[in-house]
């Protein structure tokens, strides 16, 4: 084996998002599950390794990183054969930059915003205002899509991965209409194809969705 460990469970969008990434790198690595509802990220072992407590988190060898974009830019600039999927160029770095931002600072959040309160404190109502910034995120990367094929341009970059990784996910609080999004739509059914997206991102996606079926309510 490499001696590479990702923590997290397959449901979480940001986990799959390093799956992703460990898969198109063609890295062996072994997944330890992490039950966040037995508060096993809590645990003494555990805060050791990221006192944030968050998942996943990336043992590489003994080298600790965590939040997935972190990750995924880490693990690209180690391993990667060529910079493509996390490119050195200034401008292009900015563009996927800019996209791993607004996933982590707008297009999670809106998600996490719904979610969290639900898994931590039942609140199954989801407030008008809540579900327009997710159907906010949906426009804004109808716009970043544009004519391209990836988020980006014409080249896959982690920013797919993680972006993905989240909007796979969002029908589950607020649901994508093809017709209103079809960029969106295309994008994610142009992901599917690539041979490793079941595995890492496919299967943990339905089991989200699963999850959240008929429990929250839209007002």
């Amino acid at each position: 084996m490499s001696g590479i460990v990702l923590y997290g469970l397959d449901i979480s969008p940001p986990v799959r998002s390093c799956q992703l990434t460990l898969r198109a790198l063609e890295l062996e690595y072994e997944f330890k599950e992490v039950d966040l509802l037995a508060g096993e990220h809590r645990t003494a072992e555990f805060l050791k390794k990221n006192p944030q407590h968050t998942i996943p988190l990336l043992d590489d060898n003994g080298v600790l990183v965590w939040d997935s974009h972190a990750i995924v830019c880490y693990l690209v600039g180690k391993y990667g054969q060529t910079d493509e999927l996390y490119p050195k160029d200034l401008v292009k770095r900015a563009q996927v930059d800019q996209r791993l931002y607004f996933d982590a600072s707008a297009l999670f959040m809106a998600l996490r915003n719904i979610c969290a309160p639900y898994f931590n404190n039942n609140v199954t109502e989801i407030s008008r205002e809540k579900a327009d910034n997710v159907r906010d995120g949906y426009g804004h990367l109808e716009t970043f899509l544009g004519d391209n094929p990836y988020i980006t341009g014409d080249t896959l970059t982690v920013a797919d991965f993680c972006c993905a990784a989240t909007a796979s996910s969002l029908p589950a609080v607020v649901p994508l209409e093809a017709e209103k999004y079809p960029k969106v739509t295309a994008w994610l059914k142009r992901l599917q194809e690539l041979p490793y997206y079941e595995e890492a991102n496919g299967m943990g996606a339905r089991k989200y969705l699963d999850l959240l079926k008929d429990q929250l309510t839209l007002l």
